[in-house]
């Protein structure tokens, strides 16, 4: 084996494996989304043997509080995927709300999501095309929202949903994104960590 043969064989051993690119789709390699601080890219971590590790590898949470949630939280709503988010991140006409506790939130978040605790979210339905009424909001053409909060075991999100209906919020308006941060975090896509 000549020198350069070992040279470039210690060196692969001590980088990344870069061996593959990591795109999000097959013709989609990132997108680029509006967030409050400006433009940020998602894409997936390019390093081959990233793996998810500390809180996000967790898998037995006890229950409760950390009950798997049903694939769907409330009649009419819509289920959906990571496509789908990334889609309704640039897309003008959809909110896309993180409705995790300021905690969790603090520690990540989908870059472009709005920040709406699932406790906050039937007194700001204005942030989402409500109009205030004297009993409290008339939802009649709000905005159609994507809500995430921590993962499949994670009920703050399925909670805000449920309350937004229960305070007269379509539900043909909601879609939930049921796989949240630890999915988001499995898949290597890209996560802003906001300025507190």
């Amino acid at each position: 084996m000549t020198r350069a043969l070992i040279c470039a064989a210690i060196l692969g051993l001590a980088t990344p494996a870069l061996a593959e690119p990591v795109n999000i789709t097959p013709d989609m390699a990132s997108v680029t989304v509006q967030t409050d601080a400006g433009p940020a890219e998602i894409a997936r971590v390019q390093d081959n043997d990233n793996m998810v590790n500390g809180e996000w590898a967790r898998t037995s949470r006890p229950c409760p509080n950390f009950c798997i949630q049903p694939m769907n939280p409330a009649e009419g709503v819509t289920t959906v995927g990571e496509l789908e988010v990334i889609a309704a991140l640039q897309d003008p006409d959809v909110v896309v709300i993180d409705s995790r506790v300021r905690a969790d939130y603090l520690g990540g978040t989908i870059p472009g999501a709005v920040h709406i605790p699932y406790t906050e979210m039937t007194d700001r339905l204005d942030e989402v095309g409500c109009e205030v009424d004297f009993d409290g909001f008339q939802c009649e053409d709000p905005s159609q929202v994507l809500l995430f909060c921590n993962g499949p075991w994670c009920g703050q999100s399925p909670t805000a949903i449920r309350r937004m209906i229960e305070a007269g919020f379509p539900a043909d308006h909601i879609h939930y994104y049921r796989g949240g941060m630890q999915v988001w975090r499995m898949l290597g896509l890209s996560v802003l960590v906001p300025a507190s």
